[in-house]
């Protein structure tokens, strides 16, 4: 099967039954663990089970991207002990779906979700590599590089 043409339509949802869940961890597993190393047992963590899933799917149902919201006590610990700042985490699209929009659409779906939960802010921890993505959307840098699994990464924070 080819990946996706930049012609590619695709749809951005929340993702709301199980087997949409499991495509987003098949994406994560996918660009975090098969692609950039990231251990199979720290990418998956206690927060899924509460967390708001954002999912992007080709109009075949290819699964292309996904990424999650931490709000309220589940991402206090992240963004300062702020609970009107979300936490925006886990954002991967997969590679044949890079360049096409589907990592700003992701953004912007997990905003909506945020502020639809009365959220004043979404934070996020970037690769470093990413950096120009994010600030594109919004988003500024601030505090020190720290290490993620591994990989640098700098704290981002973006005001609804």
């Amino acid at each position: 099967m080819s990946g996706p043409s930049p012609s590619t339509s695709y749809a951005v949802r929340v993702a709301g039954d199980p087997a949409d869940r499991e495509a987003c961890f098949a994406v994560r597993k996918e660009v975090f663990v098969v692609e950039q190393g990231v251990p199979q047992e720290i990418e998956y963590d206690a927060y899924d089970a509460e967390a708001v899933h954002v999912l992007a799917v080709r109009a075949d149902g290819l699964p292309l991207g996904t990424g999650r919201l931490l709000y309220g006590e589940a991402a206090a610990a992240k963004v300062g002990g702020d609970l009107t700042v979300g936490s925006l985490g886990r954002l991967a699209v997969t590679q044949a779906a890079r360049g096409l929009g589907v990592g700003a659409a992701l953004v912007r779906a997990i905003e909506d979700a945020a502020r639809a939960r009365g959220l004043a802010a979404v934070d996020l921890h970037a690769q470093t590599h990413a950096l120009g993505f994010y600030e594109r959307l919004g988003y500024v840098a601030y505090g020190p590089e720290f290490p993620d699994a591994g990989i640098a990464h700098r704290a981002m924070r973006r005001a609804l």
